[in-house]
């Protein structure tokens, strides 16, 4: 009885396995899989060619060198998004080729992407609280309170995912004082300075508010 349970399970099961094969299925499967494997393969090659580009859009003295390296390097993030939208890296590369050219808002744009929830499942906690601080440091460029709100809450919550970075307290500290927020200020430095004793703005920033931690 048992055995010819097994005879008719293993007749069943080849049945549909040779159905299968008669429907291209396994192929199509394998091909769907090989696409995907060359998308992902040529995401990562158009991102590390914008990588690249912007490297030496960085290092460059000639501005106008320098903008179009920039440029090349957004061109190389773009491709690589419209393989795999789903990679923070590559928005967070075009933002900071956007940046390089002066695109201050379009770069705020593509690093909202980047951080935004589907997205930034990508990154790991340091990363994202690393975006978080160049949307602030963008943010801060335009000197505009409402974008010195918008990147406080950045920065705050940059600090809880990677509080061992001194430049974002630094920044937070830049940003309450532009509030006129001097105890808020005072204890962003003093966090800036206990992470990094040699930073110089924090120590500047805490003798300029009369603050005895600078001593």
């Amino acid at each position: 009885m048992t055995s010819d349970l097994a005879m008719q399970a293993a007749f069943i099961l080849i049945t549909i396995l040779m159905f299968m094969w008669m429907q291209k299925i396994p192929q199509n499967l394998l091909t769907k899989f090989r696409y995907r494997n060359r998308s992902s393969y040529d995401a990562k090659r158009h991102f590390i060619t914008g990588a690249q580009l912007l490297a030496k859009s960085r290092s460059t003295k000639d501005h106008a060198s320098s903008v179009r390296l920039a440029k090349s390097a957004a061109d190389e993030a773009d491709k690589s998004i419209s393989l795999d939208p789903n990679d923070a890296a590559s928005h967070i590369l075009k933002a900071l080729a956007l940046d390089a050219q002066g695109l201050i808002s379009a770069a705020v744009e593509s690093l909202d992407v980047a951080l935004s929830p589907l997205t930034a499942k990508s990154l790991s906690y340091a990363e994202r609280g690393d975006a978080l601080l160049k949307r602030a440091e963008i943010k801060v460029k335009g000197s505009k309170r409402g974008r010195v709100d918008s990147a406080i809450e950045d920065l705050v919550e940059s600090v809880k995912l990677k509080g061992d970075n001194p430049k974002a307290y630094w920044l937070l500290g830049e940003c309450y004082e532009k509030k006129t927020m001097k105890d808020e200020a005072v204890d962003a430095y003093e966090r800036a300075l206990r992470i990094d004793h040699e930073c110089v703005a924090a120590r500047d920033a805490l003798n300029r508010l009369g603050s005895t931690q600078s001593q």
